[in-house]
């Protein structure tokens, strides 16, 4: 309960502070190139119940149906404005929608796809899923250039399922065993930190 209360508040908070900065980002994304302002995408929550997550638009709009679900390096899809928007993450501020409505935390584990949930091994699965996703959590701040490392793969997907994906989970397992509000409030001053260092 509490930490549900420390969510709605500093995401109610983030949410009005930034507004103007939002607006400016949405006009930004509406002039580069055409399509939606919001890229919305099926996620797996917690439980295992399936939601759909708010991000900037980053990529052409058929960008699906031109490569893998992972982003490689410098990836012909995103757009001007979207290396950006990806480089200092603004464009997972609306997430923040996500947080007000339940389906996210501000720290947790990193809300996944089904397609890459379906490698999860049973044990994993049970503990990472057992709490809501988040914005950030320690895993993605461990691999926070992971596009990087995948440009370098000669099979990004099979790199990001087989070696990246393992290590992350058990960063997220372990987040999920001992996350406290204390330590969310770490993630949270680490994420600022490095986001200001970029």
């Amino acid at each position: 309960m509490a930490k549900r209360l420390f969510d709605l508040m500093l995401a109610a908070l983030a949410l009005a502070a930034l507004a103007p900065v939002l607006a400016v980002v949405a006009l930004v994304i509406k002039f580069d190139t055409p399509g939606p302002v919001f890229f919305r995408q099926q996620r797996v929550g917690r439980g295992g119940r399936l939601f759909r997550i708010h991000k900037f638009r980053t990529m052409q709009v058929d960008a699906p149906e031109r490569g893998p679900e992972v982003t490689v390096g410098r990836d012909a899809r995103i757009t001007r404005s979207g290396h950006w928007l990806r480089h200092y993450r603004i464009d997972e501020l609306p997430q923040l929608l996500d947080v007000l409505s339940g389906h996210m935390s501000l720290v947790g584990p990193r809300p996944e796809v089904p397609r890459y949930v379906a490698h999860y091994p049973p044990d994993l699965r049970e503990r990472v899923l057992s709490v809501r996703p988040g914005i950030t959590d320690p895993a993605s701040l461990e691999h926070i250039d992971e596009a990087h490392q995948l440009a370098s793969a000669s099979d990004p997907e099979r790199e990001y399922i087989q070696v990246i994906l393992p290590t992350k989970l058990q960063h997220q397992a372990r987040y999920a065993e001992q996350a406290t509000l204390g330590s969310d409030l770490r993630v949270l001053l680490r994420t600022v930190r490095i986001l200001l260092s970029r």
